[in-house]
């Protein structure tokens, strides 16, 4: 079904509504960098620690009562995982998250204590969505895509509804990490008349990569290294393109260290902790890579971090 339907305004509206009943808006702070205040929207201080818990909630909760009888299955590094255990939980709906064995353990851990079941892979050496599809198969369940599904895609675009109330006005931009797309692509059907400014890391640019080149294009064989662990997707999906194409602006990359100093500089100037890919538009936004105006408004979009290696980021300036 979720392939037959397009993301829509109307549904980001809906999905609004519904997260509103729920949960409270996350905060919008003011921030100056490089001499112009702009603002960061802090979904890292979300129940789940990141924004994905607005499209867990938004697809778990159109399930009817056969779908909902069967559970879902849902394949994520940490935050997806989250977001749809937590919605699983609320609405009494079995769970099955498939999760690479190296994910950070806080990620893993936290899943685990939602209540739901995991199901490891290994990363790399297996395909994740081939995992998932057996686990749907099997268990007849419904699958919740972190980033592919209209549903999840209105979901999170509920972000960008809450950022134009705040502000006040449409803001003039929005500068988003990226790893598939969902964010980015909701935000765009949220605020039609925002720049939206996609952020990947160096070397997995799937989604400014197909943007460019108007098609899907799959990492290559042996991507690079990055500590951004909940931007990884090996591509992103027909449905995000779609609605990205023409709408999203170029997308920028930004390396390793790029980002260790966005977590440091959220932790310095805003008291807030950073997860790696939660940093990422951040970081693009302290390296010069994107325009900012005073309606410029930066996600923050995760705070999931293992302790040591946040507190080794906070040390090594």
């Amino acid at each position: 079904m979720s392939d037959l339907r397009v993301p829509n305004r109307d549904g980001v509206l809906a999905a609004t509504r519904s997260i509103t009943e729920i949960l409270p808006p996350s905060p919008l702070l003011p921030v100056e960098i490089a001499g112009v205040r702009c603002h960061v929207k802090a979904e890292s201080l979300q129940p789940v620690g990141a924004f994905k818990i607005r499209g867990g909630w938004w697809r778990l909760s159109n399930l009817n009562e056969e779908e909902r009888s069967r559970g879902v299955v849902a394949v994520s590094s940490g935050n997806h995982a989250q977001g749809v255990a937590w919605a699983a939980r609320r609405l009494g709906i079995h769970a099955v998250i498939v999760m690479p064995r190296n994910a950070p353990k806080v990620k893993l851990e936290a899943t685990r204590a939602l209540g739901t079941e995991v199901v490891l892979y290994d990363r790399p050496g297996e395909d994740r969505d081939e995992v998932a599809a057996r686990e749907v198969e099997a268990r007849g369940a419904t699958l919740v895509h972190a980033f592919g599904d209209p549903w999840v895609i209105e979901g999170q675009g509920s972000a960008g509804v809450e950022i134009e109330t705040q502000l006040g006005r449409t803001p003039s931009r929005i500068v988003a990490c990226c790893g598939g797309g969902g964010l980015a692509a909701g935000l765009a059907i949220a605020c039609l008349e925002s720049a939206i400014h996609i952020v990947e890391p160096e070397g997995w640019d799937m989604v400014g990569q197909a943007l460019a080149a108007g098609e899907i294009v799959r990492v290559g064989d042996k991507p690079p290294a990055t500590i951004c662990d909940a931007l990884q997707p090996d591509a992103t999906k027909p449905i995000n393109l779609q609605v990205l194409h023409g709408r999203a602006e170029p997308g920028v990359t930004v390396t390793d260290e790029e980002v260790r100093e966005a977590q440091r500089f959220a932790f310095s100037r805003l008291n807030l902790v950073a997860e790696p890919g939660g940093a990422a538009a951040l970081a693009a936004a302290l390296f010069g890579k994107v325009p900012l105006d005073e309606d410029t408004v930066i996600m923050l979009t995760g705070g999931n971090t293992d302790a040591e290696s946040f507190a080794a980021t906070l040390a090594a300036v």
